[in-house]
């Protein structure tokens, strides 16, 4: 069993939900022994978003520490353990273990959930049945981790509460493909500078006046602008997200040093908790003499993560500076109304799916309805995304939608002024 060493304190690496091993310890364990040949088991909640939705955060974050438990418990002895992301947690072993042996560990941990009750004290019920699914990946380095992920996918083709081993007949479909593709070129990328900021306008409809901007990342390749959704999956996998994240803030401030916009740049989960972000920013909110709010820090996860550590602690600091504070695509998954009220953003974008149709679909008119009833009754300003017609407009308009943004108002440009001389 190999040692396993780190360069920070325990607490950078210790799960605040689990108490076990996180993301940032498994990224860095795989990249120091990246030439080792190893065995990961990812193991996967099934359906975890309906606990979620039915529970709420706290609940969910009970569930996610006893299955911790009961799988730190399974972990074999020449193992590693690791809560991944999310309901993601992985064993990793540098120890050969044969077909056999793989599916009697895999369908051992399967078995113990399936005839084990989780116990949630805060629950009436006090216990609740959980199943896993479980990919298998041998290799070296990092992306052995992805092509375990990519198991569970084919894994839950079938049926919940399976496993399955990545073979590269099988697996190593397109999509896995373009994650290799993508990690070496985000590394290049990074070392080149070549990440850069596209704009696009938001629009507040009360004014009809272009008011802000989101950033958005993009990567120059030659004469080619890359979109992030080619190669923000496998920033994901790889831990790079930090790195992007700093790119856009160096190239966002000096963009915005130049005109009165508010502007956005989308945050995860992971920047708030590698703890460089205060700084950075502030950094910069000096180097270009630009109010801090003038500046919207827009979460990309999910308003469940926030619940880890003192990841609310540091956005509250965050706000006090004088940032703003967005979080986006709310009303899909893990979305949460007494978190929401709770956590009170001062603006809440709306999952584009219900924007797109909401004009045929009753479902989404609903839940559009149903989100902005809270968020006037609470003050939060609220941004439609994904307009992109006139009509979609009028609708989003009518019903008292304070901003939005989409093709119909523009696309991401490489500079505000391209806007700025249209309006």
């Amino acid at each position: 069993m190999k040692e396993v060493v780190f360069s920070r304190e325990w607490d950078y690496y210790k799960d605040q939900i689990s108490g076990f091993y996180n993301r940032h310890a498994l990224i860095e364990y795989l990249e120091q022994h990246s030439s080792s040949r190893m065995t990961i088991f990812v193991v996967n909640i099934d359906n975890f978003s309906a606990y979620n939705r039915l529970y709420g955060y706290l609940i969910s974050d009970e569930i996610l520490k006893e299955v911790a438990t009961g799988l730190d418990m399974l972990k074999l002895s020449h193992m590693h353990f690791f809560r991944f992301d999310g309901d993601e947690f992985v064993f990793l072993t540098h120890q050969f273990m044969n077909f056999r042996e793989i599916e009697e560990f895999s369908m051992g941990v399967i078995s113990f959930f399936n005839q084990t009750e989780v116990e949630v004290k805060k629950l009436e019920q006090t216990s609740l049945k959980v199943s896993v699914s479980i990919g298998v990946a041998m290799g070296n380095g990092i992306i052995t981790l992805s092509h375990a992920q990519t198991a569970i996918k084919e894994a839950r083709r079938n049926s919940k509460g399976a496993y399955k081993l990545f073979t590269a007949k099988e697996g190593y479909n397109k999509e896995q493909q373009e994650n290799v593709y993508w990690i070496n070129k985000i590394k290049k990328a990074i070392e080149d500078e070549k990440i850069i900021s596209y704009y696009q306008p938001i629009k507040n409809v009360k004014t009809g006046k272009i008011e802000k901007f989101e950033c958005l990342a993009r990567i120059k390749d030659d004469d080619i602008v890359i979109s992030p959704i080619r190669f923000m999956e496998a920033a994901r996998i790889t831990g790079t997200h930090s790195l992007i994240t700093r790119s856009i803030i160096k190239t966002a401030f000096k963009e915005f040093s130049g005109n009165d916009y508010e502007f956005s740049i989308n945050i995860t989960a992971s920047d708030i908790r590698l703890g460089y972000l205060e700084e950075f920013l502030m950094f910069h909110v000096e180097k270009y003499n630009i109010e801090p709010s003038r500046i919207v820090l827009e979460i990309l996860e999910d308003i469940v993560t926030l619940t880890e550590g003192n990841m609310v602690e540091q956005i509250e600091r965050f706000r006090k500076i004088g940032f703003k504070v967005a979080i986006d695509d709310f009303g899909m998954e893990n979305s949460n109304f007494s978190r929401l009220i709770e956590f009170h953003p001062d603006l809440l974008k709306i999952d584009g799916v219900f924007i797109k149709d909401i004009l045929t679909s009753r479902k989404s008119q609903i839940i559009v309805d149903a989100i902005l009833d809270v968020c006037r009754k609470s003050g939060i300003k609220v941004v439609a995304e994904f307009v992109s017609d006139e009509k979609i407009y009028e609708y989003v308009k009518n019903i008292g939608i304070d901003y939005v943004q989409g093709y119909y108002i523009g696309a991401p440009l490489a500079h505000t002024k391209e806007v700025a001389s249209d309006e």
